[in-house]
């Protein structure tokens, strides 16, 4: 992307957090009101939907994850063809910081997740749920801890956060893919292997890839396998030339063209769909269990340590390089803000749990609420501090 591009990514990311965490306030404050049952309903009202062949009945959460999710997930698989073969990922040397660190920001929660649930004899299926980072949330508080800070600290962020995102995808793909349908499943390939061979097609209207994905989606869908991977899929299929020499290369053009929408209708709709948690009730009396604790430590402990940890340790012995200008508070402190997995750790833990005891699942979101906002504000305290550091430092 141009700098210019790349600033407008930012500022729409970091613009469409405070509409997320507004939708989710406003969720959870639905779902313990006299009127939790109208959140209910409305969240759980199923919605019909049949075109052609294609019949599907789901609520409208459902709805939302199954259906509007995968176009998020279709802008992260831009995000990250377009990393790996023109960004941060594509060079060795820049690469190794912020893999590790994402590295460490997946095998630490992990470990401390399972720790806290073994021990209570909880279910150890939420493992995966701390893995991602909420990009959106996440550079809302960078933003907020003030303008002194390095732009290198912003790259780094987000280049981290894109590599947690494949490391999810991964996990997605490994871990929640149940009573496959090979007929369906094989239609999905078939389509999957069109839309790769007419990658080349630089020229083919948009009309074409869209109605490759929907067709891509509707077979992943019937398969078994999570809608999320077709959005991914689809994305890697996508041209990075321009349709015509001198122009704009498609995958920039469809990238600023989705993003607003995924960041200011999908993203806000999943967490208003997915935060609402009673705090009373059988629910509420059990919401701070050993699962909602286990999450809530991973993405708070469990993050800062293992993004900090593997960090100062890759440094340290000489295989990558601190962010330039950054001091070491503020890598830390960007280190919490990766335990703002919100969105991200609300999709897998939907999953992880999916047909779960309702308290199990009212344990998850509380913890990915809890651990997400206890990272935001301890992130935000550390970089204001040393922002307000660097505007009392003599300017050369």
């Amino acid at each position: 992307m141009s700098t210019r591009s790349t600033l407008e990514f930012l500022k729409t990311e970091t613009g469409s957090g405070a509409l997320l965490a507004a939708a989710a306030l406003a969720a959870v404050i639905w779902a313990n009101s006299p009127w939790a049952g109208a959140y209910q309903a409305l969240t759980q009202y199923p919605v019909p939907v049949r075109f052609g062949p294609f019949a599907e009945e789901m609520s409208v959460a459902g709805w939302v994850t199954t259906a509007l999710m995968p176009v998020f997930f279709f802008v992260v698989g831009l995000e990250i063809k377009h990393e790996i073969l023109r960004g941060e990922l594509s060079n060795p040397r820049r690469l190794a910081l912020p893999v590790l660190a994402a590295a460490g920001g997946v095998l630490v929660p992990a470990l401390i997740y399972l720790a806290v649930a073994g021990l209570s004899g909880s279910p150890l299926q939420g493992w995966p749920v701390a893995a991602g980072t909420d990009m959106a949330l996440a550079l809302a508080a960078l933003a907020a801890a003030g303008p002194r800070l390095p732009p290198t600290l912003r790259t780094f962020l987000l280049t981290l956060a894109i590599a947690g995102h494949l490391v999810v995808v991964v996990l997605i793909a490994l871990l929640f893919t149940t009573g496959l349908q090979f007929p369906m499943l094989a239609g999905a390939a078939v389509t999957l292997a069109v839309l790769a061979a007419m990658s080349r097609w630089r020229a083919a209207p948009y009309s074409f890839w869209a109605v490759g994905g929907l067709l891509l989606w509707g077979f992943t869908l019937k398969s078994g396998v999570n809608t999320s991977l077709a959005g991914i899929a689809a994305a890697f299929c996508l041209p990075l030339e321009p349709k015509r020499p001198g122009g704009r290369p498609v995958l920039t053009e469809t990238l600023e063209a989705l993003h607003p929408y995924v960041a200011f209708l999908i993203l806000p709709a999943f967490a208003f769909v997915a935060a609402g948690f009673r705090l009373t009730g059988e629910a509420g009396a059990q919401v701070l269990g050993a699962v909602g604790l286990g999450v809530a430590a991973a993405l708070f402990f469990g993050k800062q340590i293992g993004v900090f940890g593997a960090a100062a340790l890759a440094i340290g012995l000489k295989w990558a390089r601190r962010p330039t200008g950054a001091k070491w508070i503020e890598l830390y402190g960007v280190s919490a803000l990766c335990g703002v997995g919100f969105t991200m750790s609300l999709f897998v833990g939907g999953l992880a749990f999916a047909g779960g005891d309702a308290v199990h699942q009212a344990q998850v979101r509380a913890g990915v609420v809890l651990g997400s906002l206890a990272s935001a504000l301890l992130g935000i305290l550390v970089l204001s501090v040393s922002a307000r550091r660097r505007e009392q430092e003599p300017r050369d």
